[in-house]
């Protein structure tokens, strides 16, 4: 796994630093890349009824709000030293959208990469739009 670069770790602490977790005092920040190099940022937004937004989710939302459809790469930064990785919907929401060589790379609250993923070490066996009868960014062609 390569070095970060030092700008998208700023962008990530500073959309940390917005994160709205009054409950669970667990700030996230994602960075979505998509196909043509946008960047897209999110971070999490926690509610009272526990059902928040998880900051994977907050950046898929921005990037198709933009009108792109499909990840390239995924940066996820937690508060601490250890592995924050995308929990079960956002690794879905993911999987949506990623293509055959869409990365997912975990950070450390300094921006220290700590694991990288291809899409199906994320998410073995995934099910997709194909399992549907609809076309996926996941499929080559």
């Amino acid at each position: 796994m390569s070095e970060v670069s030092r700008d998208i770790v700023e962008r990530l602490r500073e959309i940390q630093g917005h994160a709205y977790v009054p409950y669970s005092q667990h700030p996230v920040a994602a960075l979505v890349e998509s196909a043509d190099g946008s960047q897209f940022l999110g971070c999490n937004v926690e509610i009272a009824n526990y059902k928040g937004l998880c900051a994977e989710a907050s950046a898929i939302a921005a990037m198709v709000g933009s009108g792109r459809q499909q990840i390239r790469q995924v940066y996820v930064m937690g508060p601490g030293e250890h592995l924050c990785t995308p929990c079960g919907d956002c690794r879905q929401r993911i999987r949506e959208f990623a293509g055959p060589d869409t990365r997912i790379d975990v950070l450390d609250a300094n921006g220290r990469p700590l694991k990288s993923y291809s899409m199906d070490e994320l998410l073995p066996d995934s099910f997709g739009p194909e399992n549907i009868g609809k076309p996926s960014p996941m499929s080559p062609g």
